[in-house]
């Protein structure tokens, strides 16, 4: 089994989230706005950036800050939205940022690296020995969740009104909401993996797509909401 590999380790990663003037937050915001226009065009930066600090990842961790920050934000406006009060909104923005975002984003980054080390990685004869960073698969998948974190987080949020209630009106926007952010999910999680030259069939990444539009015509057709029973599983 590899080892994690990263020449930037998790505790000069953690001090840097802490060091505010030295992070580069016009460069990610930067992504964050061609993660939604133009994906290719981060994922060539992303390539320029390995031939300049010799790791895929990122070493700078101001994109991840930020998304903590848009995070919180949300989770404020959830919790007034919803009359949480201050304890209650508090425990919202721990459990968006710290599980939904954070925690997920670990476990789904530590799957995808030992199924991508194991299965995908295409070694080269007389060449060095290729590894996916740990690391990487982080960044992919924090790629991958910010049109996610907006499209079920943000722009649900203006949705409340419509999609909880009853209808087939409400149905279809509140599952076609979170079809599209689960379906840009895999595909930005395909253009991530698509980058590193030495994988071999990263299209796998977009197959969850065809089971995902199975799963929004059925539950369209059971009439199951799918923005409606996450609310109700937040905030009921």
């Amino acid at each position: 089994m590899p080892r994690p590999t990263r020449n930037t380790s998790v505790g000069v990663y953690l001090r840097r989230m802490i060091q505010i003037p030295q992070m580069d937050f016009e460069f990610a915001l930067w992504q964050m706005l061609y993660l939604l226009v133009s994906p290719r065009r981060v994922y060539r930066n992303i390539f320029y950036h390995k031939q300049t600090k010799n790791q895929w990842a990122r070493d700078d961790p101001a994109f991840v800050v930020l998304q903590l920050l848009f995070i919180s934000i949300t989770a404020v406006a959830y919790g007034i939205a919803y009359k949480l009060g201050v304890i209650g909104t508090f425990k919202l923005i721990l459990f968006m940022g710290l599980i939904d975002f954070l925690l997920i984003g670990a476990i789904v980054a530590s799957i995808v690296w030992f199924c991508a080390n194991n299965f995908l990685v295409q070694q080269q004869i007389h060449s060095a020995t290729q590894a996916v960073e740990w690391a990487y698969c982080f960044d992919v998948h924090c790629n991958a969740f910010f049109p996610v974190f907006l499209i079920t987080y943000v722009v649900q949020f203006f949705f409340i009104p419509i999609v909880t209630q009853a209808g087939w009106l409400p149905l279809f926007v509140g599952n076609s909401l979170y079809m599209a952010a689960i379906t840009y999910y895999f595909y930005l999680t395909h253009l991530g993996y698509n980058v590193l030259p030495f994988l071999r069939h990263p299209e796998v990444f977009l197959y969850p797509i065809s089971v995902l539009s199975i799963l929004y015509v059925l539950s369209l057709v059971v009439w199951f909401s799918v923005s409606k029973s996450i609310l109700n599983a937040y905030f009921s």
